[in-house]
């Protein structure tokens, strides 16, 4: 697929700043372009279709193929730096585009890393970083001996690569039980990645930004709490984190970003285990849902700081503005009037809370679908979860009239 030619957008004066290309559509370049405004710094978007998330936003955006190399190419064509709103780029193609001289930030050589699981669990056990045990696995034979190597079943299945919120991943009790997720990953073309199910107390994120010229911030770590494999809660700081565990969280996302040559924002999601350890879960190379919380709760957010990262400016201040900041994902509920109109929730939440900032990403609602995330903050920590918390369930629709 070859995309129309894109043009720069109306009206835009020029005053010097660079443009950033930003692939992908969804909500995450819908923050970024919020970011990119306040800079002045001129966004050019590839979005997957004229009505997704950031394109509702970014004048200057091209629908196209992220996977075509000639549709790519035409989106970078004149832009400064090429960013990202997903990884699912073809990491051949990220080479490509380097080669011809267009900066990608992250690079091809570190995205890998959050691309394919395997490949990221290999190089952070050469560097030290503590994760769970693993093996790529070929057959339910492979699974067995895993299994066995980690003290028995069950066990944790992974697609090496495309997955993500809970997708291509698997618990699986016996080997038996593994035929489904092999043949996934046979019709997919990809590999399984096998890892010891952890015994974790709760997991948590730690967020650095780093530029080129190797400053890093890093942001408080914070504890995120699942349902169903998507991120549904985020508290900042983390609650009673063992002073010692935290910066441990903090140098193990310092050092996967240097060593790896991130550049842009870093999530290292994290298992905080019973037994006092920390081990990385995953990682992403862009903003991160863990990071939604800075947005509001920190003196710069994770999105101006990815933009200031790409474009090797001066970081800004990770620091936390209040003691806690609380982020609750706004999901599509399956029932209400409010579950379906999302605009008819402000006149409730806005005037039961006014200190509330409410982020919806211009999506249409489906069960289960992030439509929007809510923060909250301020001193008591029960007190803002509770705000967070009520304002995320009168969108979903999960609370009538009689709410107060």
């Amino acid at each position: 697929m070859t995309a129309a030619a894109p043009s720069p957008s109306a009206g835009t004066p020029d005053n010097g700043a660079p443009s950033v290309a930003v692939i992908g559509g969804g909500q995450l370049a819908r923050m970024m372009a919020q970011a990119a405004v306040a800079l002045g710094v001129p966004l050019r978007l590839l979005a997957e279709g004229p009505g997704v998330s950031a394109a509702q936003v970014v004048a200057d955006t091209t629908v196209g193929d992220y996977t075509d190399l000639e549709t790519l190419r035409t989106v970078a064509e004149g832009c400064s730096v090429v960013t990202f709103d997903h990884e699912h780029v073809p990491t051949a193609h990220l080479h490509a585009l380097s080669e011809e001289g267009h900066a990608c930030r992250p690079g091809p050589g570190a995205l890998v890393h959050a691309q394919d699981k395997a490949v990221m669990r290999a190089r952070l056990t050469e560097l030290g970083v503590p994760c769970p045990r693993h093996a790529v696995v070929h057959d339910a034979e492979d699974v067995a001996r895993f299994a066995e190597s980690v003290g028995g079943f069950p066990v944790v299945l992974k697609t090496t690569r495309g997955g993500y919120d809970g997708k291509g991943v698997w618990v699986v009790g016996s080997a038996a039980e593994s035929g489904d997720p092999l043949a996934v990953a046979a019709a997919k073309g990809v590999q399984i990645l096998a890892e010891e199910k952890v015994d974790f107390r709760r997991e948590l994120s730690a967020l650095v930004a780093r530029s080129p010229s190797g400053q890093v911030a890093a942001y408080p770590v914070v504890e995120s709490v699942q349902q169903h494999g998507i991120c549904w809660e985020v508290v900042a700081p983390a609650p009673d984190l063992d002073p010692e565990l935290s910066v441990q969280a903090q140098q193990i996302a310092m050092t996967v970003a240097g060593e790896l040559d991130v550049t842009g924002i870093l999530a290292v999601e994290l298992f905080e285990t019973r037994d006092g350890r920390v081990l990385v879960n995953e990682l992403a190379m862009r903003p991160h849902n863990t990071g939604h919380w800075s947005m509001d709760g920190a003196v710069t957010g994770q999105f101006e700081n990815h933009l200031r990262a790409v474009l090797d400016l001066p970081l800004g201040s990770p620091q936390a503005r209040a003691p806690w900041t609380v982020m609750v994902n706004i999901l599509g509920g399956d029932h209400g009037e409010l579950s379906r109109d999302l605009y008819a929730g402000y006149r409730h939440v806005l005037a039961r809370d006014p200190q509330l900032k409410v982020h919806l990403y211009g999506k249409d609602v489906k069960p289960g679908r992030k439509v929007g995330h809510v923060t909250a903050y301020g001193d008591d920590l029960d007190e803002v979860r509770e705000r967070a918390l009520h304002a995320a369930a009168w969108f979903r629709g999960d609370l009538g009239d009689e709410s107060e």
